[in-house]
C-alpha cells in the first residue's frame, strides 16, 4: 500500500514538474517571466498534456523497486524536444540565431509537430523500458522468496 501511495506522489510530482518546465518557458502556462510572441495553438496544449501525463507515469515508476538507469536521458530528451515542439518558432533564440525569423517559420515551425512526436516516442521508450524493469524485479524479488 506504500508503494502505491509513494508510485502516485511520484506521479503527480513528474507531470506537475514536466507541466511546469516545459510551460512556463514556452508561455503555456501564463506567467511574468515569459513572453509568446505568437499566439499558443491548440496542438501545443495537446503535446504538453500528453508529454505531463507520459512524464508523470515514467516519474511513478521510480518509486518501485527496479534497476534501470540507463533511461534517463531518454526522460530529459524528450523534456528538452517537447520544449522545441511547443514553444513559439520566433521566440527560440538559438531557432532564430541559425535560420532567422522568417527561417524559424517557413522551416522549423512545420517540424515542430515531429519533434512532439519524436519527444512522445522517448517518453513512451522509458516508460515501456521502466515498466520492464519494474516487473522483472518483482519477478525476481518472487523467485528470491519462494
Amino acid at each position: 500500500m506504500y508503494r502505491h501511495a509513494r508510485a502516485l506522489l511520484y506521479g503527480l510530482g513528474g507531470a506537475i514538474g514536466v507541466s511546469l518546465l516545459v510551460g512556463l518557458p514556452t508561455d503555456l502556462i501564463p506567467n511574468p517571466w515569459f513572453v509568446r510572441m505568437l499566439e499558443a495553438r491548440a496542438q501545443d496544449y495537446v503535446f504538453l498534456a500528453v508529454a505531463a501525463v507520459l512524464g508523470g507515469a515514467l516519474a511513478a515508476t521510480y518509486a518501485l523497486p527496479a534497476a534501470c538507469p540507463r533511461y534517463e536521458g531518454r526522460f530529459a530528451a524528450g523534456g528538452v524536444l517537447t520544449a522545441l515542439a511547443v514553444g513559439c518558432p520566433i521566440c527560440n533564440k538559438l531557432v532564430v540565431l541559425a535560420l532567422g525569423t522568417s527561417g524559424a517559420m517557413t522551416w522549423f515551425e512545420p517540424v515542430q509537430p515531429l519533434l512532439a512526436l519524436a519527444a512522445i516516442a522517448l517518453f513512451a521508450v522509458a516508460l515501456v523500458s521502466r515498466v520492464q524493469a519494474v516487473r522483472a524485479a518483482a519477478l525476481a524479488s518472487e523467485e528470491s522468496v519462494a
